[in-house]
């Protein structure tokens, strides 16, 4: 069938809404008509090339939408169902039994070559490949063709807009807080980056009743926020130390970093407590290194490890978080700011400016 969707072609360039052909759903995939997309950096960083993933490419991890038509022995999913689409998983390995199916044996095929198991594409132009199954649904388009293994139906008096998120960026902050750390009531914490991620991680740090929360970033702006969503302490990371201002508090439990910056979670590690642990889940560029002193390592106790969307388990902590948003613990409205599809670069260049905190395009 004939779609509209947007092509990253080159590095740094904007994005291109064109005309293109889908395929029809193969085994575990649906169509869907997709009403709702977020941006997330990842989305950036491989437009911009610091993963792998072959250009020229349609991308987009964050959709909501319909089904439209069901691929060959799917049965978990009816037409016209509302869904959020998860990010792509083969079901079968060990990871996934586990379950841990952000650890997938196949990640890198789904998440980072943007391709089925067989390396075949749903997406094409003028009968050439475009990479077109990106974290297995490439969702920044008027419909594709999606995996179903971790995607999650949704009630229809949710918002498709607010919902988007919870795919990737506010189900990493969340999930990275409440399940890889595993926060307790009293604990003391230090998000590092304060966009969708870290913002998303503080609400989840005050549900879980953390007793000190720290948010640092550059923009007095995201700091406000971050106040307004449960931070006790907020630090200006251009302006102050922020480990020594973390360290005068006593330091904490866990530190998280969403920056992907060497240096700064070099900086979140520094004030940690004794056998504290610092949690990386941003995306570096290319070649970028954590260096660390080993016998600090030693005998402070302190653990560092990544997280790949926070060990969340979609099926299970989205529905999660929907329970926090009606309860009014998660305030999506407070992060997200939408856009018409055809206004994609702009809504990039407003998420990289800092002007807003996690676009969302509506397809209309």
């Amino acid at each position: 069938m004939k779609i509209q969707a947007a092509v990253a072609r080159a590095p740094g360039q904007p994005f291109s809404i064109e005309p293109c052909e889908l395929a029809e759903p193969g085994p575990a995939e649906v169509l869907v008509e997709v009403v709702a997309c977020g941006i997330c950096h990842t989305d950036l960083a491989v437009r911009d090339q610091h993963m792998p993933t072959p250009l020229p490419a349609v991308l987009g991890h964050e959709g909501v939408g319909i089904v439209r038509a069901l691929g060959p022995g799917v049965s978990e999913f009816a037409e016209g169902d509302r869904v959020l689409m998860g990010f792509g998983a083969c079901g079968v390995c060990g990871h996934c039994r586990q379950p841990a199916p952000a650890y997938c044996d196949q990640a890198h095929v789904d998440q980072l070559l943007g391709s089925r198991a067989d390396g075949s594409s749903p997406l094409s132009q003028n009968g050439r490949r475009l990479t077109g199954h990106f974290f297995a649904q490439s969702s920044f388009a008027t419909h594709t063709v999606a995996a179903t293994h971790n995607m999650v139906k949704l009630d229809d008096d949710l918002p498709p807009a607010l919902m988007a998120p919870l795919a990737c960026g506010v189900q990493t902050g969340m999930a990275s807080v409440l399940v890889a750390l595993n926060a307790q009531p009293g604990d003391s914490i230090a998000i590092f980056g304060c966009g969708t991620v870290g913002l998303a991680a503080i609400v989840a740090a005050k549900i879980a009743g953390c007793d000190t929360i720290v948010a640092v970033d550059l923009k007095d702006s995201r700091l406000a926020l971050a106040r307004e969503l449960g931070a006790t302490h907020t630090i200006n990371g251009a302006q102050a130390s922020a480990t020594k201002q973390i360290l005068a508090l006593g330091g904490v439990n866990h530190a998280f970093d969403n920056t992907g910056v060497p240096a700064v979670a070099r900086g979140a590690f520094d004030a940690l407590k004794k056998r504290g642990t610092l949690l990386c889940v941003g995306v570096g560029e290319p070649g970028a290194a954590l260096s660390l002193d080993m016998a600090t390592l030693m005998a402070s106790g302190r653990s560092v490890r990544g997280a790949a969307v926070g060990d969340a388990v979609p099926r299970q902590f989205v529905p999660r978080m929907i329970d926090y948003y009606r309860r009014g613990q998660l305030p999506l409205e407070k992060l997200v700011t939408t856009f018409a599809f055809s206004e994609i670069n702009e809504a990039v260049a407003a998420m990289e400016s800092g002007e807003v905190v996690k676009p969302v395009l509506v397809m209309g």
